[in-house]
């Protein structure tokens, strides 16, 4: 999927650590010709580390790339997002909600799964 991310390097204090995070997930990080604007290309994986890492990092200003991302992707389904909350052990239902957009119901199926697994 294609995301773009307008005016990135003005909107992202410490947009060069920002760029190695994203490019260390195997995600495509490419300034649109000459503009302001920048095309992220990513998989549903890649969408899901990147915003884990972003609110790991603790970096306020990051914030709106995580956003953005999570707005613009697509919906997981409930295989997928069985694989991410087994891949992270400590996953809660509110953690499972903000780092995958999905609702309440969604996220509840599937801690309730984990636990009987």
């Amino acid at each position: 999927m294609r995301i773009v991310l307008n005016s990135f390097v003005r909107k992202t204090s410490n947009s060069d650590a920002l760029k190695k995070l994203i490019k260390s997930t195997g995600a495509q990080l490419l300034r649109k010709g000459r503009s302001r604007n920048w095309l992220l290309q990513v998989d549903t994986q890649q969408v899901l580390l990147i915003i884990e890492l972003i609110h790991q990092s603790g970096e306020e200003g990051w914030f709106w790339v995580a956003k953005k991302i999570s707005e613009n992707s697509e919906h997981l389904s409930h295989d997928e997002l069985l694989e991410f909350a087994r891949g992270n052990p400590d996953m809660t239902v509110t953690k499972l909600m903000s780092a995958t957009d999905c609702k309440l119901l969604e996220a509840r199926k599937i801690i309730d799964q984990l636990e009987w697994e």
